[in-house]
């Protein structure tokens, strides 16, 4: 069965904080999506503030979530499925713990060339990861990102993957632009993602 790609980004009319105010808002992204379990739901909430844009993107996996999780979980090794990555170096902490910090390098060609990356979550049991962005030559300020796992209701072998964030707006670009930069990253890598996972074998 194909890959199926389901992209959704929560519309920014009208912004979702109060300009006025410039109050925090808490928003919940998987809000309305059907079959989402109860802590993934609680895992893409993010307090988003009045200069940040968010998003989130989901890709279904024709694989078991162990198999999903295996890859997604190597935050010391992002470039098996993150064709962005040229290479990554764990500067700080073993990887897996979080407060881990690694050093992204990416390939020639993108408006960057290094990302520092902290591990924010690591969750084994529900195949949760987050990490938040500390540095780098790149535009993606505050950057923090949440992956979930979780296998479908419907007793196949089927996996579903949801990759939110939020990102401060730089100085020049709103938030439309700054979205679709950021959402092209994310749609690409977890397209990759599911095609590594689909062709590797099953983790029970």
């Amino acid at each position: 069965m194909p890959t199926s790609l389901q992209y959704q980004r929560p519309s920014t009319t009208g912004d979702t904080t109060n300009a006025s105010y410039k109050q925090l808002q808490e928003v919940s992204l998987t809000r309305g999506m059907s079959d989402v379990p109860e802590h993934v739901e609680l895992s893409h909430t993010h307090v988003v503030g009045p200069s940040q844009c968010f998003s989130v993107v989901v890709q279904d996996v024709d694989a078991p979530a162990s198999t999903v999780w295996s890859i997604l979980s190597r935050f010391e090794h992002p470039q098996a499925y993150k064709h962005f990555v040229k290479s990554c170096h764990v500067v700080v902490g073993d990887g897996h713990e979080v407060g881990s910090v690694r050093e992204v390098r990416v390939v020639s060609g993108l408006p960057a060339a290094f990302s520092l990356e902290r591990l924010e979550i690591m969750d084994d049991d529900h195949h949760v990861i987050s990490f938040s962005v500390v540095g780098g030559d790149h535009r993606l300020q505050n950057y923090r990102s949440v992956t979930t796992v979780h296998e479908s209701e419907d007793g196949e072998k089927r996996t579903r993957v949801v990759e939110s964030y939020v990102v401060d707006v730089p100085v020049g670009n709103d938030k439309e632009e700054t979205c679709s930069f950021a959402d092209t990253i994310v749609r690409c890598n977890l397209q990759s993602l599911a095609k590594l996972a689909e062709n590797s074998p099953i983790i029970e």
